[in-house]
């Protein structure tokens, strides 16, 4: 499997607590402070003990200056991408093109349907997810004439105005593991971004899901190099070298994750973690030496 080339970045993926309220935040400072291109939040909206996560984005994104923020990934059932289109647009442009945008088809549809959501079949989903797509990418497009019209399935809009614009052309990453999700953000998406340990294989499931991404993309008139390639990752910190994946000292982290970015093509690397000293250590230790061991080789 190729390594795609792309610039590698580094996040943080944080849990939007409720108690304390401010918890969360401050790790988004933490976060930025420890040099990170990223902060992310899960999105949950049926969880009571979670805050909402687009509000939270909005008050880290007021709190911080440079890190991008996004959701990781917002639970489109919930969400509408009419809506949506235009809060991510207005947050983009209050915060000078900080924006990231991550949508999944959903998960917990008992929980979805609780909170007044509609409970879909996997084909239904995916195709929600298409048509949420091309409305949020319509809304945008504020140099196409006329109102935006779409007829869908589970997404309709007839006749909403465009804009307002983002500030910049913002991401859109689809959470996808079944080969009919990965096939759509081959043919639509602007990256991938799925966690390593929902991956039935761990790493090595990158190979096959890559392959199938490619090959959507590639059916669709795209180059397979389009879509970034992001993971979610948890692991522990040792002082001494541990005896597995992303255990171990930071140096043990940076060649397991050069390794990924060089045989699997990620190039985007997200700690899951609420622990300021691992951010920390992600930022200032693992990143820097994660990127110069993928220069070097790249080099070679």
């Amino acid at each position: 499997m190729p390594d795609y080339g792309h610039q590698l970045w580094f996040g943080s993926f944080i849990t939007p607590v409720a108690q304390p309220a401010a918890a969360p935040v401050d790790l988004a400072v933490t976060s930025e402070q420890a040099g990170l291109d990223v902060v992310s939040f899960q999105d949950h909206p049926y969880q009571s003990a979670f805050q909402d996560t687009w509000t939270l984005m909005a008050y880290a994104a007021a709190r911080t200056e440079r890190i991008r923020i996004s959701g990781n990934v917002l639970s489109l059932p919930l969400r509408p991408p009419a809506v949506l289109a235009r809060a991510a647009a207005s947050l983009d442009r209050l915060t000078g093109g900080r924006v990231e945008l991550g949508i999944g088809a959903g998960a917990f549809w008992d929980g979805i349907v609780a909170m007044g959501g509609r409970r879909l079949q996997p084909a239904q989903a995916v195709q929600a997810v298409e048509e949420a797509v091309r409305v949020i990418r319509g809304l945008w497009a504020t140099d196409e004439p006329g109102p935006l019209r779409i007829e869908g399935d589970f997404y309709s809009v007839n006749g909403a105005k465009r804009g307002p614009a983002p500030a910049h052309p913002i991401p859109i990453r689809i959470g996808a593991y079944k080969p009919r999700m990965l096939r759509l953000t081959g043919r639509i998406a602007d990256g991938w971004l799925p966690s390593l340990g929902f991956l039935p294989d761990g790493p090595a499931s990158l190979e096959t899901m890559n392959r199938q991404i490619d090959e959507a993309a590639s059916d669709a008139g795209r180059e397979p190099a389009e879509i970034s390639r992001l993971l979610n990752v948890t692991g522990r910190f040792t002082t001494g070298s541990g005896g597995g994946l992303l255990e171990g000292t930071p140096d043990d982290w940076a060649e397991q994750l050069a390794g990924l970015a060089l045989r699997y093509g990620v190039s985007g690397f997200i700690l899951a973690s609420d622990e300021p000293s691992d951010l920390n250590l992600f930022g200032r230790e693992v990143a820097p030496r994660v990127r110069e061991l993928v220069r070097i080789e790249r080099a070679g």
